[in-house]
């Protein structure tokens, strides 16, 4: 690192030390390939007390609430006493202490005097002391204020830039013998109980005094393969930096051979001024390599944040390394809408006829079905029990004019007359009583008898009056048949029943007094429709009278 004037750790008034960045991927296209917020740990110097500590958070505001990682600091190499145990560790085993996620970094002298530009001749017997184990009391007793302070964990960055030739613990007057005093200083270390120390190599850029290579002191005693690196020469160009013999390529590649982290302790501005373009393609080349840390030297002529010199490069920085942040979201004001309560409407419940569905039969209600009986239409006329209208006798035709006739219904159809048998004349009808037999000395022709209304009133199941004989029209009689039987006459059928029409009744005189027949008897047969039927039309009888004369040859008695 370049020398301002003497630089004693106890009086870092103004320094700042590698500002931890976090991204890093060849910053070769400027603002619009820069990272947003990498997660790489990062941090900054910013001064080696208890004020590096306080300025932590306002970098952090500084960089738009970037997490700040790494505490960056440097022990006072003036006199072994105040390497032992400087008085501001406490602060910053603190600051650790807080998060498990932060790293403690501390650069730590292996000399005292470190910057009081000691000749090669002294620094190589220094070197040779150290090898032999004189200073081993020293870094004890360092070890063990770290791992009571509870910061066992702590990266130390070991002599750095040993390659230069500006420090007392420089490697090029002796590199061998700076080998063996770095191995005896980690072994001393990592001898005292509970340590976790990482030891970080971290060589200057380029060639400098000597190559680092040659100082590198064995894998067994790094961990850390790291590198300081500022905008100066060896390289006009960033490019050339990367290129150049013990450039970045080269440290990158050599971590890699030996299976080690690399770091950047310290980085920044300092010889070509205000110069983004530098701090984007180191940022793009930080978070390309992913280094378990990095940390930029924020002090002037160095730094971005405390250093004003440099805005341009500060701009960068932020743009860089601030977290991306979405556009404020302006809420759309909620206006409610105000619930306007609806009335309630009973809906009137109509049933609705059940479906048959395929799961659940509906059960079927059988419709009766009214059997038409095949009733038998016997030849004698049926008459009409609820209005019996009289008939003149055949003996006697009526002269008095005849009621008007009533519109006869409709013809129907009428089946066959099926023949009713005539019962034996020796078995009287005890139903009706037989008149004297009254002698007719000529056969009347067969007078049609007046069409009879049948009553429209529906049979009900009450019990049927006895039918009201009345005259039939015997059939002209022959003398050769013995057991003559009525002619079979044809009966209208009854008309559909119709509400009941009141009919006038037209007066008939009565006509005279005439004897009864001589001998007439009338037979009444029940007829049996059914027990269905029966229940409708109630029970009927057909009545058959036949009327004998003395005269005709056929009177029993």
């Amino acid at each position: 690192m370049p020398r301002p004037h003497r630089r004693l750790a106890s009086t870092c008034i103004g320094t700042v030390t590698a500002g931890l960045l976090a991204t890093g991927a060849a910053l070769a296209a400027p603002e619009k390939e820069q990272p947003k917020g990498s997660d790489i740990a990062m941090g900054a110097f910013l001064d080696s007390g208890q004020t590096g500590v306080a300025r932590i958070p306002q970098l952090s505001r500084w960089l738009g609430g970037k997490e700040i990682r790494v505490g960056h600091t440097y022990l006072p190499g003036d006199r072994w006493a105040r390497i032992e145990n400087p008085d501001f560790l406490e602060a910053w085993a603190q600051w650790r202490r807080a998060r498990p996620d932060r790293l403690f970094v501390l650069n730590v002298p292996m000399q005292q005097r470190n910057e009081d530009h000691v000749p090669d001749r002294e620094v190589a017997r220094l070197i040779r002391a150290g090898a032999e184990g004189e200073f081993d009391h020293h870094f004890e007793k360092l070890a063990h204020r770290l791992v009571e302070l509870g910061v066992p964990d702590t990266v130390i960055v070991l002599g750095w830039e040993m390659n230069g030739a500006t420090y007392t613990h420089r490697c090029a007057p002796d590199p061998e013998g700076w080998k063996e005093y770095w191995n005896r200083i980690v072994n001393t270390m990592r001898s005292v109980p509970g340590q976790e120390f990482k030891f970080d190599f971290a060589p200057n850029r380029g060639s400098d005094a000597i190559g680092w290579t040659k100082c590198y002191p064995g894998d067994d005693v790094v961990d850390i393969v790291g590198m300081d690196s500022y905008d100066q020469a060896p390289g006009k160009t960033f490019d050339e930096m990367v290129s150049q013999p013990y450039g970045l390529q080269q440290h990158v590649d050599f971590a890699k051979a030996h299976g080690k982290e690399i770091s950047y302790p310290e980085w920044g501005l300092f010889r070509h001024g205000d110069n983004p373009v530098y701090v984007q393609r180191m940022l793009k080349w930080i978070e390309q390599h992913k280094p378990l840390y990095h940390t930029i030297t924020d002090y002037c002529p160095h730094g971005v944040w405390q250093c004003k010199q440099n805005p341009r490069s500060a701009k960068a920085f932020r743009a860089a390394l601030a977290p991306e942040r979405p556009d404020p979201v302006i809420p759309t004001p909620v206006v409610p809408t105000p619930v306007i309560p609806t009335p309630v409407i009973p809906t009137p419940v109509i049933p609705t006829p059940v479906m048959p569905t395929p799961s659940i039969p509906t059960p079927v209600m059988p419709t009766p079905s009214i059997p038409t009986p095949e009733i038998p239409v016997p030849s004698p006329v049926i008459p009409s029990p609820q209005i019996p209208v009289p008939v003149p006798s055949p003996e006697t035709p009526s002269t008095s004019p005849s009621p008007s006739p009533v519109p006869e219904p409709a013809p129907v159809p009428v089946p066959e007359p099926v023949p009713v048998p005539v019962p034996s004349p020796a078995v009287p009808s005890p139903e009706v009583p037989v008149p004297a037999p009254v002698p007719v000395p000529v056969s009347p022709e067969p007078v049609e008898p007046s069409p009879q209304v049948p009553a429209p009133e529906s049979p009900s199941p009450e019990p049927v009056p006895d039918p009201v004989p009345s005259p039939a029209v015997p059939s002209p009689q022959t003398p050769e048949d013995p057991s003559p039987s009525p002619s079979p006459v044809p009966v209208p059928e009854p008309s559909p029943v119709l509400p009941p029409v009141p009919v006038p009744v037209p007066v008939v005189p009565k006509p005279e007094p005439t004897d009864p027949p001589a001998n007439t008897t009338e037979w009444c047969v029940p007829i049996n429709f059914g027990e269905w039927l029966s229940k409708l039309v109630g029970k009927q009888s057909v009545c058959v009278k036949i009327d004998w004369g003395k005269d005709s040859g056929f009177w029993p008695w």
